[in-house]
Parts: C-alpha cells; structure tokens; sequence
C-alpha cells in the first residue's frame, strides 16, 4: 500500500509517500522559516501563498524520487487541522482534487496526533496505552492514550503554548525566528542557575500549563538590563530554558503518576530540544518509566507523519467524501476513525 502524505498546517510544506513493506519512501520538507524571519513569526497569507507555490511541484517529484506513477497510489493524506485556515486548505483542496482526478480516498489527519504516531516510526515504538506529551508552536498538551483514536485530554496550555513562549521571548533576547532552536543554542554557553525564573502552575495541583506569566517574567528580567551583555542574554536564556523544561517534567511526571500509566511519548517540535530530552530521560530512569520519541527529523511538521497516520486509518476503514472541510481548531478528543 502506497500513501501519498501532504502537511500544509503552518510554515512547512511537506509531501512524502510511506509505503506499508518499506516504510518511508519519500519525505521531502520545504521550510519557511526564511520567508518569515523578518517579521519574527507566521505570516498566514505568505504561508498559504507559498503552499501554493511548492505543493504539486513537490507531488510531482516526490512521485519522481519513488519511481510510483499515480495509478499506484492507494490514497492520499492531508492535514485537515487543527492550523492556519488558509494553509490547511491549500492541502486539503490539493488533496481532493488529486483524489477525485485519480479515484483514489483522501482522508483528513490530525496535525498533532501525526505528530504523536511519527513516535511509532522509529525504530523503538511504543504500543498503547501511554501518556502523550504534544509540544510544538502552538500546542502544548498532555493526552492519555488507551488506544487508536481513543484520548482523554489530561492538560493543556491556558494561554501560550511552550513554542509560542520561545519565539517571543526570542525576540526578546534579539535572537532569530523560530525561536527554540535558537534559545538553546544561546542557552549552552548561559547559567541557568544566575536568575531564579518561575515553575508556573506547580506550586498547586493539576496538569494545566501557562507560559504568559513566565513570558512576562523573562521580558522583566531583560529590562533590568540598560543595555544587556553577551553573557546576561545568555544566562537569561538558560534559566528561562531551565524553567520551561522543569515544568513540563513535573507535569509529565504528574500525568504517568494520576494514570497509573509507565510509557511517556513526547512528540512535537519542541521535542528536539536536548535539554527536555534529557531531564526526562533521567525522570523517567528514576522512576522506572519508558519515554519514546520520533526520530529527530520527524519531530518537526513533516508529511511522512501524515502519510503514516493516513495509512493506520485505511487501514482501520476510515473514509470520508469529496467536500473540503478543514478545521483550524480542533480538540484530539473528538477524533473518530
């Protein structure tokens, strides 16, 4: 069974092609984190302006590379939210189109729980049930997960989400979009132990999270200084790292605790971050739990996750109709096959 994948959700175009005997045949992903650099963040109508652009392109040679012609294509996968509206629908009406044209389903993903099954793709899976952890630009979550399609949300971001956090305190420290990657690079050569930052939402029980405050915190910090050095924006960085890692651990340590559940899946783009790598490996040492997460170039928005995903639910007999219908929110818990 060949699927062809398409991710179109935010700033990455992504087309590959899985295959249920090879696994990943194709996964080609165009980044537009130059186009929007200079704006320090997402601009919706660029990004839908440039899916445009490179999508059938990207078709086309991801077809090419895996030496498939469209007749041997079982179906095509698309991200149909949660994302920027015009974004999700120029994959989504590539997608039906291409479906109509060659006869063959389309079928809407998850953004975020393609992100949770790339886990599934490396070369240690987990199996369900396990405790979700989704970190990426603009989610941060905590799922129990019993089964395919079957979530019970544990906690979520009340206002910022973690990635959202490190883009704007980022532009804080004068340091280029996106911000995660950059903040930890910074980070490496800071103190995280010279500013004393807050663990939100820790001090009382629960599995929510909140980044404003700390956001805020940061930008204080930051104008303490008249003019910053090298060194004060790198110790700023560690400890506003160090902060957001210490809080995902103790709630991620919370949910496996209330569930009862041993298997930690971290998945998402700010998953790559080291340092939460790291302080969850040794929570998870510490306490005898197991912790999985997609190979390092699934982390970020991709469509081999998509195409996947797409396999799993024709696999399972999903199917859905020819209207294009996308959903920039959308609640993992009101999935169906």
């Amino acid at each position: 069974m060949n699927v062809l994948g398409i991710e179109t959700s935010c700033d990455e175009t992504g087309i590959a092609i899985y295959n249920d005997q090879k696994g990943i045949v194709v996964n080609d992903v165009y980044s537009q984190v130059d186009l929007h650099r200079d704006y320090g963040g997402v601009v919706p109508e660029l990004a839908s302006r440039d899916h445009i652009r490179r999508t059938l392109p990207m078709i086309h040679t991801a077809l090419t590379k895996a030496e498939l012609s469209p007749d041997q294509l079982n179906s095509i996968a698309y991200t149909a939210g949660p994302g920027l509206i015009g974004a999700l629908l120029v994959g989504a009406s590539v997608a039906k189109s291409l479906a109509f044209a060659w006869q063959i389903p389309a079928l809407g993903i998850h953004h975020m729980e393609g992100h949770m099954l790339a886990a599934r793709l490396a070369d240690e899976a987990p199996e369900y049930p396990f405790v979700a952890l989704l970190v990426s630009g603009g989610h941060t979550q905590l799922m129990a997960c019993e089964r395919a399609h079957e979530y019970e949300l544990l906690g979520e971001s009340q206002d910022d989400a973690a990635g959202e956090a490190f883009d704007k305190v980022a532009k804080m420290l004068d340091l280029p979009y996106p911000g995660g990657p950059a903040i930890a690079e910074l980070a490496a050569s800071g103190d995280k132990n010279r500013f004393d930052f807050p663990r939100p939402m820790t001090n009382k029980p629960g599995l929510n999270f909140s980044f404003s405050g700390l956001k805020t915190f940061t930008m204080n910090t930051v104008n303490s200084f008249k003019r910053p050095e090298a060194q004060d924006r790198a110790d700023i960085a560690a400890a506003f790292q160090e902060a957001v890692v210490d809080t995902i651990r103790i709630k991620c340590e919370r949910a496996l605790t209330a569930t009862g559940l041993n298997t930690l899946v971290m998945a998402g783009g700010v998953s790559a971050n080291l340092e939460l790598r790291a302080r969850l490996e040794q929570m998870a040492a510490k306490k005898g739990y197991r912790i999985y997460y997609p190979p390092h170039h699934l982390c970020t928005d991709n469509g081999a996750m998509i195409a996947y995903a797409g396999y799993l639910r024709q696999k399972a007999g999903g199917a859905e109709g020819l209207a294009i219908d996308v959903r920039p929110r959308w609640p993992m818990t009101e999935l169906n096959v």
